[in-house]
């Protein structure tokens, strides 16, 4: 029962959406209106400057980092904390108050990641900032941090069950960026300015 009422949980507060509840509280059009469409940090940042977006990538990241720490503190079996983080990420994907139009997951999944473990969470985060200094596109950077995740959570946990939770986050990744991709491959994909 405890298993299941982390998970729940866990979906309930991914469900929650940073970018349209900062983007309410702070008087910004609704990111799903305006932009890309898309209510994550990186469209806050393009409708309402660097303060809210910043906002919103913390409240992202909480709402994965929070969930998997508390059952990680609470010793669930693998297979429950793998399940619950999956939970927190699809919450965000797919948040059951905002009629499932979420966010693409980059932050949500960077909190699940510090959650289970601050090496993996440090490693992934230290990959996209690399990436992201050097290339200055961030889509490219979460793309390449996160098709590294699933090694280093192996590395780091030897977990099948955390592995394969973390490829699955990774596939759903690389999905919800696929006009991302497009825009890639074409060379038209933003750079990272200021």
């Amino acid at each position: 029962m405890i298993d299941i009422t982390l998970i729940i949980a866990a979906y309930l507060l991914g469900s929650v959406s940073s970018a349209i509840v900062v983007c309410r509280l702070m008087g910004l059009p609704d990111p799903r209106t305006q932009g890309s469409n898309n209510p994550g940090a990186t469209n806050v940042l393009r409708i309402g400057g660097k303060k809210p977006a910043a906002i919103t990538l913390v409240g992202d990241s909480l709402k994965g980092f929070i969930p998997v720490l508390i059952a990680n503190l609470m010793n669930v079996e693998i297979s429950t904390l793998a399940a619950v983080s999956m939970a927190a990420f699809l919450g965000h994907l797919y948040p059951v108050f905002f009629r499932f139009q979420g966010g693409k997951g980059v932050a949500t999944a960077l909190g699940v990641q510090f959650g289970l473990s601050w090496m993996i969470g440090g490693a992934v985060a230290a990959i996209w900032l690399f990436i992201a200094y050097v290339i200055k596109v961030s889509s490219l950077s979460a793309l390449v941090s996160m098709t590294l995740a699933p090694l280093i959570v192996w590395l780091v946990t030897a977990s099948t069950s955390l592995t394969i939770m973390s490829t699955v986050m990774t596939l759903l990744l690389f999905w919800r960026h696929r006009s991302n991709i497009q825009k890639l491959i074409a060379g038209d994909e933003g750079k990272i300015t200021g």
